[in-house]
């Protein structure tokens, strides 16, 4: 996710959003996706100025993708992994919560749920999507308190599943994703999508 900040707006969404039509239609052999960042970040949420300019149509299409990506990239037929190498904040946050492994950055990055210090909401099929993918105690800790989680408080949370170092989390992620590449696709994507039925339900995606 070369984007800047990695901040999410209109151009990275459409970006983002070819990339998982390539991966859809690619039904043959063994795949997988490894989402990382560059930098400092993995992604840092929203593009908040860029998103106050939008009006009308605009701004319903950019909620309307944003839920398309996430609903997609939890229900997507390949195992994906978050190469999480710097902070991941907020929306960010999500984005690395929708895959289906998360491995950290050992020394750099936080990932953080920080809409409460930032003063919006969170939607419910992103608490939704929080919830199905962490402890109890865990959704409320980040929720509420906005705690900004690293590598070893992450994985002790149940946010991450691992941690690496900078020069050696790419291909670990690689490795994780390759492992579970060589799953057969049609049962994979079945029971994946058993397994988030309810969830993806809320992005308006049927399992």
């Amino acid at each position: 996710m070369n984007h800047g900040p990695n901040m999410i707006d209109p151009p990275w969404q459409a970006r983002m959003l070819e990339v998982l039509d390539t991966v859809e239609a690619d039904c043959e052999g063994d795949a997988g996706l490894v989402l990382t960042g560059q930098g400092k970040f993995f992604s840092n949420g929203l593009n908040v100025e860029v998103i106050m300019g939008l009006e009308g149509e605009d701004r319903v299409r950019f909620g309307a993708s944003m839920s398309q990506i996430i609903g997609r990239l939890l229900l997507l037929p390949v195992p994906t992994v978050a190469a999480i190498n710097g902070h991941a904040f907020a929306a960010g946050a999500f984005l690395a919560l929708a895959c289906d492994y998360r491995l950290m950055r050992e020394d750099r990055g936080w990932i953080c749920v920080s809409e409460v210090d930032a003063g919006v909401p969170i939607g419910e099929p992103m608490m939704n999507l929080l919830k199905a993918k962490v402890p109890p105690e865990t959704a409320r800790d980040a929720v509420l308190t906005g705690k900004r989680y690293g590598a070893d408080d992450a994985i002790a949370a149940g946010l991450a599943d691992g941690k690496a170092s900078e020069i050696g989390l790419l291909g670990e992620a690689r490795k994780l994703a390759e492992n579970l590449a060589s799953k057969e696709r049609r049962i994979f994507k079945t029971l994946k999508r058993q397994l988030h039925a309810d969830v993806g339900a809320g992005f308006g995606l049927e399992a």
